[in-house]
C-alpha cells in the first residue's frame, strides 16, 4: 500500500480522464491520473465537434448532450492557452446520387424540426463553397456551427494544464478499484498489487478492462482511420477543402497543418485493432467519389482504434453504486466533443455537489443490473 493519499484518483489518461482531472484539480482537489500509456481511442479520433451533423432520429438525448458540449467547447479550449488545432469552418454533408439526396432531404427536415442551424445547398452552391467537390454531387447541407480539433494536441495540452494545476500523472497499469469492505472505495489497485489510496475514484479507461463493482458495460467498436498529407508540403497553396466534408460512408477532416483525417469504419470485431486492406479501400473509394482530389494526397498513417460504446450508446457520467466511485465511460463516437461537459459534471460530483437534472440520461447506475 502506498502512503500517498488523494482526493480523486483517475483511471485513464485520455481526453476524458485528463479533462476531468484538470477540472477537479482546479477545484483544489488533490488529484492523480493513472495511465499505462497504451494507445487510446483519442489517438485515432478525427476530433469532429459535430452534434448537428451527427444528429440522428431517435437520439434526442445524445443530441442535447452534444449541443450542450459544443456550446462550451470554445471557452474550454481558450482556457488551455495552447494551440489544439481548433477549427470553426463547419461541416458539409454531401449526397452523391438521387437516393442519397432524398435521404439528405429527410435529414434536413429532422434538423429543422429541432431548430438546428443548417442550410440546403444546390450542387452549384456546394461546389462554390468547396470547389474540390465532385461534379456529380447532387445535394449538400452546410452546417456552420460544427467545429473540429486535433485530439492529439488536445490531450497533450490537457496533460500540461493538469500538471500546472498541481495534478500528478502516474505511469502504471490499473487492475481495478480497491474497496473498503463492500460499501466504499479505497483507491485504485495496480497490477503489481500496490494501491493508490483516494477518497474518490473515477473510471475513465475507455475500452480498457478494469475490475469494479457494477461495472458499466462497454463494448469496443473498431474504427479504421487514415491520415493523409498534401505533397506540396508547406508551400503556399489553397487547401483541398476548408470544411469537414461528410458523405454517407466516410468523412474528410482538414487540419491547419495541411494534413487530413479520413475515416472511419464501424466494425463490431471485439478488441481487434489491426488495419485492413478492405477498410482502407472502402474509405478511399467512398470519399474519392465526393472529393476526387483526395487521391492525390500522400498516405501518412493508417490506424485503427476502439470506440467505447454502452448498450444504449449514451455515455455513463457520474456516480456509481458504491460510495466514492465515479464513472466517465461509454462516450462512443463523441469522446472529444463531450470531454469538457463530462469534466464539469465529474468535478462537481467529486466535490460533493449534486448533478443537474439534464445529466440524468447519462447516470451510470442505469446499468447496475446489466452484466458487463
Amino acid at each position: 500500500m502506498t502512503s500517498s493519499a488523494f482526493d480523486l484518483a483517475v483511471a485513464g489518461g485520455g481526453a476524458i480522464g485528463l479533462a476531468c482531472a484538470w477540472r477537479a484539480a482546479g477545484r483544489g482537489l488533490r488529484t492523480v491520473v493513472v495511465d499505462a500509456g497504451d494507445p487510446g481511442a483519442w489517438q485515432v479520433a478525427a476530433g469532429m465537434l459535430a452534434p448537428v451533423a451527427e444528429a440522428q432520429v431517435g437520439d434526442a438525448a445524445a443530441v442535447e448532450l452534444g449541443l450542450r458540449a459544443a456550446r462550451g467547447f470554445g471557452a474550454f479550449v481558450d482556457e488551455l492557452s495552447e494551440d489544439v488545432g481548433h477549427r470553426t469552418t463547419g461541416t458539409l454533408l454531401v449526397a452523391r446520387d438521387r437516393d442519397e439526396a432524398e435521404a439528405l432531404e429527410r435529414e434536413l427536415a429532422f434538423r429543422r424540426e429541432l431548430g438546428l442551424e443548417v442550410e440546403r445547398l444546390r450542387p452549384s452552391q456546394a461546389r462554390r463553397a468547396e470547389p474540390a467537390l465532385a461534379p456529380t454531387v447532387r445535394l449538400a447541407l452546410d452546417v456552420p456551427g460544427d467545429h473540429s480539433v486535433d485530439p492529439r494536441r488536445l490531450v497533450a495540452a490537457l496533460a500540461t494544464a493538469f500538471e500546472r494545476a498541481g495534478g500528478t500523472i502516474r505511469r502504471a497499469r490499473v487492475a481495478g478499484v480497491a474497496l473498503e469492505g463492500d460499501a466504499r472505495v479505497a483507491g485504485l489497485r495496480l497490477d503489481d498489487g500496490e494501491v493508490i489510496r483516494a477518497d474518490r475514484v473515477l473510471v475513465a479507461t475507455g475500452t480498457g478492462p478494469i475490475e469494479a463493482p457494477d461495472a458499466v458495460p462497454v463494448r469496443p467498436v473498431k474504427g479504421q482511420v487514415l491520415r493523409l498529407r498534401d505533397p506540396r508540403g508547406d508551400r503556399p497553396h489553397p487547401p483541398l477543402i476548408e470544411r469537414t466534408v461528410r458523405g454517407p460512408d466516410a468523412y474528410l477532416v482538414p487540419r491547419a497543418d495541411g494534413t487530413y483525417v479520413l475515416g472511419a469504419t464501424m466494425e463490431e470485431r471485439g478488441t481487434d485493432t489491426a488495419p485492413t486492406a478492405g477498410g482502407v479501400y472502402e474509405l478511399i473509394r467512398d470519399i474519392s467519389e465526393v472529393v476526387p482530389g483526395v487521391l492525390e494526397l500522400e498516405l501518412e498513417e493508417v490506424r485503427a482504434g476502439l470506440r467505447p460504446a454502452t448498450p444504449d450508446n449514451l455515455p455513463a457520467i457520474g456516480h456509481g453504486t458504491v460510495d466514492g466511485l465515479l464513472w466517465a465511460a461509454g462516450h462512443f463516437r463523441n469522446g472529444i466533443l463531450l470531454a469538457p461537459l463530462t469534466a464539469g459534471l465529474i468535478a462537481a460530483a467529486a466535490a460533493g455537489e449534486p448533478l443537474p437534472d439534464w445529466a440524468a440520461v447519462a447516470d451510470p447506475r442505469r446499468f447496475a443490473k446489466v452484466p458487463a
